[in-house]
């Protein structure tokens, strides 16, 4: 079954609901684009048709649309690369597109939808922020940015963009819309029925929608006793849902908490996934585990099918079983993380690679399929502390890279006293390696062995190093039956410092 949100989603600004005078702003801002030349911002709570008004404009104003969403890898180098090009007057087709004010033709122009734009954070949006503004700024197409909360936007992106608020849809208006899409898939409907279901969405005509569909799948008519008597709680934001799911809640609770929030089940399974380590000991990991991987699988048949009737199944694993994976309650407070969406190939993945690559003696695709997720489910939030040195001395990481693998901020202490420690830890090994290659520093060690043990405290010292990267390393013998090209090239791995 089709996704109804998309199917009757407005293809014009007059089909709109609830926020003409918000679309009447968006239709005068692109009518007079040529005289300000400015970005605009369209703010509001979810659900109630920002994207769907920028895509109505488009449509409505023929021109090609370019969109950057939260499912895509916002770094700056991304949004140069794409959304900057289209900006700068070239269209998908790499031609140049008119100039506005300089005699263009305005049915040639890209319009750039730029989407959750309050919500560019963590590593792979590295860049990101800085890279909006300037491109706003610099643009010769049309931009349109969708936040959430307009304030959690910066300040100079704030300042060089127009702003236009959605309100909350009213009943009102969300009855009508499900009218029409009750007549158009052959639904009879109570209007009691439309009446509770627009009511209990308060304001999201999105959800209203969705509500519709679920309500309606595998019935002809949907009636006011078909309608889920409880109210949606669209107070519960993301952090008490992991609260609830991670650690008060059990099954049938947290089954109910997860419809409470107003994410789809792609983006809780990956909240909750990659949070749970963060409280769950190794048994109730590997129990989660199993039911985070059914989710997936779920998941893949909504994405292979368009049938998000599955969508159930997937928050039943997700939240239902996870939570039923814990034993008993967990306690105190917790800082959640967010999870990271968005798979990397940016300059910091890959030379992470490249180091894991070149001290493990694997292939590059080998380091990124297989070793590098270990690396991050084993150093998560930088704990244990001491495994997470150890592999940042192994792979000789900096900040952004320790940053990178363990998905804890960069620039907070906990990162760079590990890489600190790191680093004082290489250049104790590479002292101990070094075979005598200092033995010409005078030191009070080797003043005394001199004095004490003559040419016989000579050879005693230059073996010990010896020794001690034997014992490091497994033996001797070890590095002659197979890792000689590792010894070349002076590179460690892990195993080498654990």
């Amino acid at each position: 079954m089709a996704d109804w949100t998309e199917r009757y989603r407005p293809t014009s600004l007059s089909e709109l609901r609830g926020n003409d005078k918000a679309a009447g702003k968006l239709q005068e801002w692109a009518d007079t684009w040529d005289d300000h030349r400015e970005a605009v911002v369209l703010h509001g709570s979810p659900g109630v048709g920002k994207t769907s008004a920028a895509h109505a404009l488009a449509n409505d104003m023929g021109w090609e649309t370019m969109e950057l969403n939260a499912s895509d890898k916002r770094t700056g180098d991304v949004i140069e690369q794409f959304a900057g090009r289209a900006a700068r007057n070239a269209t998908l087709a790499g031609s140049a597109a008119g100039g506005g004010a300089a005699g263009g033709d305005t049915e040639s122009r890209q319009l750039v939808i730029l989407d959750e734009a309050d919500n560019i954070h963590g590593n792979y949006d590295r860049g990101g922020k800085s890279a909006i503004t300037k491109l706003v700024k610099e643009s010769g197409q049309p931009i349109v940015l969708i936040a959430n909360e307009y304030y959690d936007m910066s300040r100079g992106l704030r300042n060089a963009c127009q702003e236009i608020e959605f309100r909350d849809v009213g009943a009102r208006s969300i009855v009508p819309v499900l009218r029409d899409i009750c007549r158009r898939e052959e639904i009879e409907f109570e209007s009691d029925a439309l009446q509770r279901i627009a009511e209990r969405n308060k304001g999201d005509l999105r959800g209203a929608v969705n509500d519709l569909q679920a309500i309606a799948e595998g019935r002809d008519a949907v009636t006011l006793d078909d309608v889920v008597t409880g109210d949606r709680d669209k107070s519960m934001g993301i952090f008490p849902f992991l609260d609830a799911v991670l650690k008060e809640q059990g099954a049938e609770e947290a089954l109910q908490s997860a419809y409470s929030v107003d994410e789809t089940p792609d983006d809780l399974t990956k909240w909750v996934e990659d949070n749970m380590l963060t409280v769950y000991d190794a048994d109730e990991a590997t129990r989660a585990y199993d039911f985070l991987a059914n989710a997936d699988v779920w998941l893949g048949r909504v994405r292979a099918s368009q049938n998000y009737s599955y969508w159930r199944y997937a928050t039943d694993n997700a939240a239902a079983g996870v939570a039923a994976a814990r034993d008993g309650e967990k306690g105190g407070w917790t800082r959640w993380g967010r999870p990271q969406f968005w798979p990397s190939s940016d300059k910091t993945a890959d030379e992470v690679v490249r180091k894991v690559a070149a001290a493990e003696g694997c292939s590059m695709d080998i380091a990124r399929r297989r070793v590098l997720p270990f690396l991050e489910a084993m150093t998560h939030h930088c704990k244990p502390k001491e495994l997470t040195i150890r592999m940042a001395a192994a792979y000789d990481m900096d900040e952004a890279e320790v940053s990178f693998v363990t998905g804890s901020g960069e620039s907070t202490n906990k990162v760079q006293g590990i890489v600190e420690a790191a680093q004082a830890r290489r250049e104790e090994a590479m002292e101990e390696h070094a075979e005598g290659a200092f033995a010409g520093v005078p030191t009070r060690e080797s003043d005394d062995a001199g004095a004490d043990g003559g040419a016989g405290g000579d050879e005693r010292d230059a073996a010990a190093p010896t020794a001690a990267a034997d014992d490091a390393t497994g033996s001797s013998d070890a590095t002659d039956d197979g890792n000689d090209a590792d010894s070349d090239d002076g590179q460690s791995g892990l195993g080498d410092f654990v």
